[in-house]
């Protein structure tokens, strides 16, 4: 995941290393933003995993104990998808912008 940044930052590095003057052909930046959509929806799928295996861990803990709060432990573990669906909505404004 480090290398993947670094590589990341590098590229990025390159990309704004150009000079201000010389004439840019259409889509000069397609692959750059090509791969900040693809981490919009990576990132945010990883963050959705994590929270929740946490949250579903939880809840089978709670359900367990007090089985009328299954409802609400559904909405909970339904609140991380939000994280998912905004990382899709950054990844077509930034393709959008190709």
């Amino acid at each position: 995941m480090i290398v993947a940044l670094v590589l990341t930052l590098a590229m990025a590095g390159v990309a704004a290393a150009q000079e201000a003057g010389a004439a840019k052909p259409a889509g000069a930046n397609a692959g750059l933003l090509g791969l900040a959509a693809a981490i919009a929806v990576g990132l945010g799928a990883i963050g959705t995993a994590w929270a929740q295996s946490r949250i579903g861990a939880a809840a089978a803990g709670a359900i367990a104990e007090r089985p009328e709060m299954g409802g609400l432990m559904l909405v909970f573990l339904a609140l991380p998808e939000t994280m998912v669906i905004l990382g899709f909505l950054v990844a077509f404004f930034v393709i959008g912008k190709i």
